[in-house]
């Protein structure tokens, strides 16, 4: 026996559209951090291809469409403070994901306790 949304009393049908957002936030939330992840793993990677190259080594870099010659410490120094900022965005993401999950578990059970009255 199905149950329909519109049977339901106004505060379980509010509660449940506040889990479909915070569900929704988590997932938006989720793809933010895989997307850091993948760009915190590309810059690990340049600063180790740099650390293998000689000193004199030539470097060049993109620049939208163009690939230009490149300082050797300014771009290391460039892409440690990019490493340094895409961690703390990272753990500024895995925090929010947290929090998000505590709230759609703590919504989840009050719903569950509602349905079964």
């Amino acid at each position: 026996m199905a149950i329909r949304f519109e049977d339901l009393p106004p505060q379980v049908q509010n509660q449940l559209r506040q889990l479909q957002q915070l569900q929704q936030q988590l997932e938006l939330t989720i793809q933010q951090r895989m997307q850091i992840d993948i760009k915190l793993k590309e810059t690990e990677n340049a600063l180790e291809e740099l650390s293998k190259l000689k000193e004199n080594a030539p470097i060049y870099k993109n620049i939208g469409n163009l690939i230009i010659k490149a300082d050797r410490e300014k771009l290391i120094k460039e892409l440690q403070e990019d490493k340094e900022t895409l961690e703390i965005r990272k753990k500024s993401l895995e925090g929010q994901e947290s929090k998000l999950k505590e709230k759609i578990e703590e919504l989840q059970s009050k719903l569950q306790e509602a349905l079964k009255k």
